[in-house]
């Protein structure tokens, strides 16, 4: 009788890949969170000053039930700086987000467009030259005033690295360098002004260069800032899909189908008109560009946040950082961008040492 002798199977067994438990959405808390933040900022920036409100005070002002000095005090002081925080925080939110992913740099902000230093050179060309009773140059700056001609200064800035860039066919990198020589230029520039300026005209530029939400605002500026934020909006709604496929590079965008040049154009146009507008109506004011991206991705934990949600998280700041202007040394007030600076300087350290570890 034949035995016959079956040879072990040495097919190797099927490796069983454990699978990470999927993380629980975080969408519906950080919204919630998100807005929970700008309804507290929004409450400080209206009851907190020499004049206090609670916030059933200022409930009952803004629907109508206030008492006449606190109506004074909501509708004429600092609700216009309220909504002029908010709406400049948001814009630069907005803009920073877009820069980044066009970019494709996470340390990129609108002064790559040069935006920041064209609407300074703008602004100073008016307090320092304007002011004179000659002809030519000097009447024509005197017949602008200072937002129109940072307005200005901006888009000029812009453009003159939109027409740099068509010209060298460029691509992320080439928006970077050619950004920071255009900001490098117009810097250059409000640095000789300053220097040619008198002593009154030099301080006052000076002051203005350190970007401010606070002063005697309006709600020309406010609604100014709401319009471009408007046109922003119109503009982004139907080109938002192309920042994702822009994310991962000209090539894997064009074979999702994807007109990059024209998908590119559209949403730096955008980030233009935001970060100019928003430098007109309050001075250059750093890091909220740069910082609420970020934090709108680490609190989704999303590779790329969803813009109304920058939008709320710049918009905070903006509130906020104008309340803490006026209050952390008064009756003297620090410039907005003072504030904005000590708080976004630490985090760009921390972000910094965040990506070295991550890649290391």
């Amino acid at each position: 009788m034949t035995t016959t002798t079956t040879a072990p199977d040495k097919t190797p067994a099927p490796r069983v890949v454990a699978r990470r438990p999927q993380r629980l959405t975080r969408g519906p808390v950080v919204w919630v969170a998100a807005a929970a933040a700008l309804v507290l900022a929004a409450t400080v920036a209206l009851g907190a000053g020499d004049y206090g409100l609670s916030p059933d005070r200022i409930l009952a002002t803004l629907t109508g039930h206030g008492e006449p000095l606190e109506e004074l005090v909501v509708y004429q002081l600092r609700l216009p700086r309220l909504v002029l925080g908010l709406a400049v925080g948001a814009m630069l939110g907005i803009s920073g987000a877009i820069t980044q992913t066009t970019a494709r740099n996470g340390l990129a902000s609108p002064d790559f467009l040069g935006v920041n230093n064209g609407a300074s050179a703008g602004a100073v060309a008016v307090i320092v030259l304007g002011g004179g009773t000659g002809s030519g140059l000097t009447s024509v700056l005197g017949g602008l005033g200072v937002t129109a001609a940072a307005l200005i200064g901006g888009l000029v800035s812009a453009a003159l690295v939109g027409a740099l860039l068509y010209l060298t066919s460029g691509g992320a990198l080439q928006v970077v360098l050619v950004g920071v020589g255009v900001s490098a230029f117009f810097s250059g520039l409000t640095s000789w002004l300053l220097v040619e300026a008198s002593i009154d005209d030099a301080e006052r530029a000076s002051a203005w260069l350190m970007g401010s939400l606070g002063g005697g605002r309006s709600m020309t500026e406010a609604t100014l800032a709401l319009g471009a934020l408007a046109v922003a909006v119109a503009i982004l709604v139907p080109t938002a899909r192309s920042l994702g496929a822009l994310q991962l590079g000209r090539d894997q965008a064009t074979a999702l189908g994807y007109d990059v040049a024209k998908s590119s154009a559209a949403v730096l146009l955008a980030a233009v008109i935001l970060a100019s507008v928003a430098a007109a109506v309050a001075g250059p004011i750093g890091f909220i560009a740069l910082v609420a991206p970020h934090v709108s991705r680490l609190a989704s934990g999303a590779p790329r946040a969803p813009l109304p949600l920058v939008a709320i998280v710049g918009g905070a700041p903006g509130a906020g950082g104008g309340v803490v202007a006026r209050l952390v040394i008064a009756p003297l007030t620090l410039p907005t961008g003072s504030v904005t600076a000590l708080v976004g300087a630490p985090f760009l350290v921390w972000l910094l040492v965040r990506d070295r570890k991550a890649g290391s």
